[in-house]
């Protein structure tokens, strides 16, 4: 597919340009790492070694690819290894988790980026200490977070998704985000498609059935859709304005960090040896063929994103940066203070 970039786009793509210089010279909080002290850098919440304050921590997941290093790091003990025991609570998206987490339902949760900086935005942990970024998730890479559509449907290019209808997962998050910007780039006007809100496991019978005209799909729900129903890649998400993009990691409250410092930085040390395993596709295919439920032959064929080993502000604020060009933020907003370093020791 050749992807067709018009004049906002091009604009967008400089301003992301420029961003991409700054990464490369700012400072980032490393998964794992700490300071010279051992202290955190997060404005006062110590994250020193030692005994855990809570050592079951129920944490919010989705049955996708993006969360395979929480399943390699409890298949190898890297949680235990911590003192922690993790109780997977499955979720439909980010967005959904986080009223789990202001409430204490879960503790800490896998979500997208855009849908925690649209809620820390609108103070809506405020009461909770605000919302916090532990650890990386995933990033995006060609061909694994795409818009698919069936054989039949007569939508072969970016341009038949023209007021259609598409389903992704939440509303306001990541999807929707990369969406509207990779839409724009092929020359469609976002506001002239419709997005209807289905979760992952339910989007490829939806449109089978013709409920919406196409699925923001994610992995391995794409091999999935691709092996057994012959869906096709109608637009790459990840591409263009949003190549690379920052996806998602894992975030808790900002009372829950205070309180449970040990915890928090333990949770951080086993992600970052998950992390740095996930980056091996050989570790990664059996775990996601045990947690996501799918066989052999299809996990060969998932296209896998980055399990990024750092939580960099700089490259974070490329996604919060482009929420405002899209108007899912209504100002600027600083990701930086949301974000705990962790303890190494």
């Amino acid at each position: 597919m050749t992807l067709r970039v018009g004049r906002s786009a091009r604009r967008i793509i400089g301003g992301l340009s420029a961003l991409a210089m700054l990464a490369a010279v700012s400072g980032c909080g490393l998964l794992g790492g700490s300071s010279e002290d051992g202290s955190a850098s997060d404005g006062g919440t110590s994250t020193a070694p030692g005994q855990v304050e809570k050592s079951k921590i129920k944490l919010g997941l989705l049955n996708i690819l993006d969360v395979a290093s929480v399943h390699i790091a409890i298949k190898k003990g890297y949680f235990k290894e911590e003192g922690l025991e993790i109780e997977p609570v499955i979720i439909q998206g980010g967005a959904a988790a986080i009223p789990g987490l202001i409430s204490g339902s879960i503790d800490i949760t896998f979500g997208n980026w855009v849908s925690y900086f649209a809620a820390e935005s609108q103070g809506a942990a405020k009461d909770k200490g605000g919302l916090k970024l532990i650890s990386d998730g995933y990033q995006a890479k060609s061909d694994m977070f795409v818009i698919v559509a069936a054989p039949d449907s007569g939508i072969k290019s970016p341009k038949d998704l023209d007021g259609k209808t598409i389903a992704i997962n939440t509303y306001k998050n990541i999807a929707e985000l990369t969406a509207k910007a990779t839409l724009e780039a092929n020359d469609v006007d976002p506001s002239k498609v419709k997005f209807k809100e289905l979760g992952f496991p339910d989007m490829e019978a939806a449109v089978k059935n013709k409920s919406v005209d196409a699925a923001f799909m994610v992995e391995p729900f794409i091999a999935r859709s691709h092996r057994g129903s012959g869906f096709t890649t109608v637009l790459d998400a990840a591409s263009g304005p949003t190549n690379d993009i920052p996806i998602g990691g894992y975030a808790t409250t900002g009372d829950f960090a205070s309180k449970n410092p040990n915890s928090v930085a333990a949770f951080q040390r086993a992600m970052a040896k998950g992390q740095k395993e996930a980056q091996d596709r050989s570790v990664v295919e059996p775990v996601l063929q045990d947690y996501a439920k799918i066989d052999k032959d299809t996990a060969t064929l998932v296209h896998f994103g980055e399990y990024p080993t750092s939580l960099e502000a700089s490259r974070l604020q490329r996604v919060a940066d482009l929420m405002l060009t899209y108007q899912l933020l209504k100002e600027k907003f600083d990701v930086t203070p949301m974000i705990v370093s962790g303890s190494a020791g």
